[in-house]
């Protein structure tokens, strides 16, 4: 028997859903450091999918769920993957990026080169995705990713509007600005403002693709735009801009940080007065998940936030069959936290990659599995792909449904609550609450 602390090869006894639920549940949340059985020795070739996220780190509250969906992928997959009328073993190798661009992109050149990967998952930021992606691109190994703006990753790797797409082998679906736009507009509709929109966008892929292309149409919409200009991941002082803020009395507050940098804007805000004028606080890329919210203490409560998957979806995951209530429930179990929306994203991911390994007739041709990428119509947990009418060649679009962070009734289990209160983008999520203003 082979382990490793990152490659875990499957066997192959096959497991029920409740099965599959109660063995994550026991497993808690195994890494790859937990040991598997070998793949026995079958007709057909044991496939190497890689799987890159960033799990420690400034970004690492998006891998915070990373070793329990792992080990539900690799448990749903342990009796092989059927392709046509052939099974196939697979390996999934994981790896950290530690939250650094450089690194990424060297673990995925290390991915395709050495270990020999047939296809490559990768999840979470610019920071993640796009040096990972461009490897992939480089190498020709087919690539699907997914949570981080689309225009960020299509455009911000160097796609130009209306020409053709300059990648083959790397596939990308979820939300984009569009999304963004309808949500927010649904979102901040909700509560009577004066409609200023005070907004603190980066410097980084994110915050330029999300000024370039949400800012003017929710301008568009009747909302007036407070821009002081992007900043630098990392910066410590945001006197300046809580000062533009306030003196055009912005009572709605929009950003896109990574969490480090809202935690300081958020508290500098609150020391200068700012934060009791803000009827609407909506974040994203920071404050996603309860951890970070919940080491904002107070100033946390009534955050609006935006999810790209909630445990209110009313979709199944293709791979393992568990619905959304499944998932959350079953991680709040295993590992004793608050589930997050991360789960249900990169369970899709997984959903994803195993659709278009069965779509391409042979998953050990890369160009098969391309192809497949190509024009791959799925649904996973986080609901349907369609990559035959995306905005834009390689991409299928998702949704953002519009949620916030309330306090939890006394004697809850966990500090904060999180309901949807909007559904533009999907219908089909139910709405759970009405907003909240933040300085309520």
């Amino acid at each position: 028997m082979k382990t490793s602390s990152n490659i875990a090869s499957l066997g192959r006894a096959p497991i029920s859903r409740r099965g599959l639920i109660l063995s994550a549940g026991a497993a808690g949340l195994a890494t790859a450091a937990s040991p598997y059985g070998a793949f026995a020795a079958g007709p057909e070739a044991t496939l190497k999918v890689g799987f890159i996220s960033p799990r420690t780190g400034a970004l690492g509250g998006f891998g915070e769920t990373d070793g329990y969906i792992l080990d539900l992928a690799r448990k749903a997959l342990t009796s092989g993957l059927k392709v046509g009328d052939k099974t196939y073993g697979v390996e999934i190798l994981d790896r950290d990026t530690q939250s650094d661009p450089s690194r990424a992109g060297q673990l995925a050149k290390t991915l395709i080169n050495s270990d020999k990967i047939d296809m490559m998952l990768v999840v979470s930021t610019p920071e993640t995705i796009n040096p990972v992606a461009d490897a992939c691109e480089a190498a020709g190994v087919p690539c699907m990713s997914t949570v981080m703006p689309w225009e960020a990753w299509y455009f911000g790797r160097g796609a130009k509007p209306g020409q053709p797409s300059p990648f083959k082998w790397t596939y990308h679906f979820g939300f984009g600005g569009g999304e963004f736009f309808k949500a927010y507009v649904s979102q901040w509709n909700l509560i009577e403002t004066n409609k200023k929109v005070g907004v603190l966008y980066p410097n980084d892929a994110d915050g330029n693709a999300i000024r370039e292309n949400l800012a003017p149409a929710l301008a568009k919409a009747g909302f007036t735009i407070i821009d002081p200009g992007p900043y630098e991941d990392g910066t410590t002082d945001f006197s300046a801009q809580i000062a533009k803020f306030k003196a055009e009395k912005c009572e709605i507050f929009n950003t896109f940080p990574i969490p480090p940098d809202f935690a300081a804007f958020w508290r500098q805000a609150a020391q200068q007065g700012y934060t009791k004028m803000v009827k609407i606080a909506q974040i994203a890329k920071t404050g996603l998940f309860p951890s970070q919210v919940t080491a904002l203490g107070a100033l946390g409560y009534n955050l609006a936030s935006a999810a790209y998957w909630h445990k209110a979806f009313p979709y199944k995951s293709s791979l393992t069959g568990v619905s959304g209530d499944e998932l959350a429930d079953g991680y709040e179990k295993a590992s004793g936290k608050q589930w997050t929306q991360q789960l249900g994203a990169s369970l899709a991911l997984f959903d994803a990659g195993a659709a278009s390994l069965t779509a391409s007739g042979d998953p050990t041709s890369k160009a098969a599995v391309a192809k497949a990428m190509s024009t791959l119509k799925t649904v996973t947990i986080d609901g349907p792909i369609d990559f035959n009418k995306g905005p834009v060649p390689n991409v299928s679009p998702g949704p953002i449904i519009g949620t916030q962070w309330v306090k939890a009734p006394a004697g809850s289990k966990f500090p904060l609550e999180y309901p949807t209160t909007e559904n533009a983008t999907d219908p089909n999520v139910p709405i759970q609450a009405k907003l909240r203003p933040y300085n309520s």
